[in-house]
């Protein structure tokens, strides 16, 4: 065999080789788990060009054949989810599906939740976000003066970090930055020194501190600033007219200091005003500036702060004068790239919509949420906002009469895009889906009852 064959044959190997690893690479980001409302075709989106669609198929067991409604002309055995070929989800359960290429190699096999459609309030206004957290967040140090003269830290000294959040003295749990102050002093006079018990990176450790005698307070102190909770301001996504269960922010809230999650000891939503506007730059991000309203406008109480947001239940409400009824929730594969909404305030307390353009969606949202990305068109929030801002997190998107998500991040260097995190998601978290995708019992072949 010559030369000139084998590098030949050996070129093509290869290219053979890369096709085949990015096609069956492309399937490994269809998601295992998929949900489709009752009344929903079983339809993925165009995740492959139509000459791969076209030779994808999806079977079902006879068990499962039955809690589906068949168009005319179908088998009832195969259809083509790529293509808008498909059945429509008759009644709620999970369906096995199995993907198969030219109906013969498998590819897949996806766990189909099929749920009663959920519809919720829309968000849109602005929120101030109080949390309390366990124990008090070290945020700096602070020079003590001594008797002879001399400024000393002993928290410093100690080990003692910014961001470190200091759960208890001497065995006493703390809560607020008076009380640290007063358990120092006190252990001080007794006992000389004092024992923190301080947690870092999730991990509780011991700290044996010698405070020093102010000259000034002629108080015990150890040189610390802390901080016993977090305030900002932000945008309620949605709430449920019927349980008041809520969800905001849509992305977790973080210490300041180490961007680790703040343990949640109580917290509160209350009614906000945005006064003025801090506009974006390339490299710089932007900021609605708040008042809180307190409870004349709106309350909750927050129950979570996860990576999808805070949840919570709702006291006192406001309406939303563009979307006053409720409006259905996208599942599954409902969200596409084009034009959107985003609901958001921008002066006072008026809710207005803004034109954005969903540019990608992810096949699988990504391990914090991320599950598309926008960019801000609307002239009007150019020119007011310079792109998203903070305080916009947790802004509805609003695509074909569906929430489809809320706005979570901002790109530094582009404030005009963003991520958005699916509306599905959020859902989950706050429990307003009927049984997550790891919990339906009810499935094909399983003994079930349908009234």
């Amino acid at each position: 065999m010559s030369k000139r064959r084998l590098y030949g044959l050996l070129s093509a190997f290869f290219l053979a080789t890369c096709i085949y690893s990015v096609f069956f690479q492309s399937f490994s980001l269809i998601p295992s788990h998929y949900r489709v409302n009752v009344g929903d075709q079983i339809v993925f989106g165009n995740m492959f060009p139509p000459q791969i669609s076209r030779r994808i198929t999806a079977s079902v067991s006879n068990d499962c054949k039955k809690m589906l409604n068949w168009q005319p002309g179908e088998t009832g055995q195969e259809f083509q989810p790529f293509l808008g070929r498909a059945p429509v989800a008759a009644v709620p359960g999970r369906i096995d599906l199995k993907l198969k290429l030219f109906g013969i190699l498998p590819l897949k096999q996806i766990a189909l939740q099929v749920v009663p459609p959920v519809k919720v309030m829309v968000g849109g206004q602005s929120i101030g976000v109080l949390l309390q957290t366990e124990g008090v967040i070290v945020s700096g140090f602070s020079g003590v003066t001594s008797s002879d003269g001399k400024s000393y830290c002993p928290a410093r000294q100690a080990g003692i970090a910014p961001g470190d959040v200091i759960t208890g003295i001497e065995g006493v749990n703390v809560q607020c930055d008076a009380q640290v102050s007063q358990l120092v002093d006190q252990f001080a006079r007794r006992k000389g020194t004092v024992r923190l018990q301080v947690k870092r990176r999730g991990v509780v450790a011991s700290y044996d501190i010698k405070p020093v005698l102010c000259r000034e307070t002629r108080r015990y102190r150890i040189g610390l600033f802390v901080r016993d909770g977090a305030a900002g301001v932000g945008t309620l996504t949605f709430f449920d007219p019927v349980t008041k269960k809520f969800g905001a922010l849509g992305h977790v809230i973080t210490n300041s200091e180490t961007s680790e999650w703040l343990d949640l000891k109580d917290g509160k939503i209350v009614g906000a005003a945005v006064e003025g506007i801090q506009k974006a730059q390339r490299g710089k991000i932007g900021e609605k500036i708040g008042l809180f309203q307190g409870d004349r406008i709106m309350s909750g109480n927050i129950e979570k702060n996860t990576q999808y947001g805070i949840f919570g239940v709702l006291q006192t409400i406001l309406p939303n004068q563009l979307y006053p009824n409720p409006v259905p929730v996208a599942v599954g594969g409902q969200i596409r790239e084009g034009p959107a909404q985003m609901l958001t305030v921008l002066d006072g307390e008026n809710i207005e919509a803004f034109n954005v353009e969903i540019q990608t969606v992810f096949p699988q949202p990504r391990p914090d949420g991320k599950s598309f990305i926008i960019r801000v068109v609307d002239p009007q929030v150019l020119s007011r906002t310079g792109g998203i801002i903070q305080g916009m997190s947790g802004s509805p998107i609003i695509q074909d009469g569906k929430l489809v998500g809320a706005v979570t991040h901002v790109f530094i260097n582009d404030p005009t895009r963003g991520y958005g995190i699916s509306a599905e998601l959020m859902m989950d978290e706050a429990g307003l889906f009927q049984g997550g995708v790891n919990q339906l019992s009810l499935s094909c072949g399983s003994d079930r009852k349908i009234a």
